[in-house]
């Protein structure tokens, strides 16, 4: 999952550079939706790993 949201963050970038605003928004959007839910589930284990 951390591949997808560096690969998505590296679109985004370079979408933004090269004026394409659209697509690094949609990009960037689902990183975003995506290092959220990675903290979430990181957060799940971590409880679950404790008790």
């Amino acid at each position: 999952m951390l591949g997808w949201i560096i690969g998505l963050a590296v679109v985004a970038l370079i979408a933004g550079a090269l004026g394409f605003g659209g697509v690094a928004s949609v990009a960037a959007g689902a990183a975003k939706f995506l290092f959220f839910g990675l903290l979430i589930v990181i957060a799940v284990l971590l409880i679950l790993l404790l008790f």
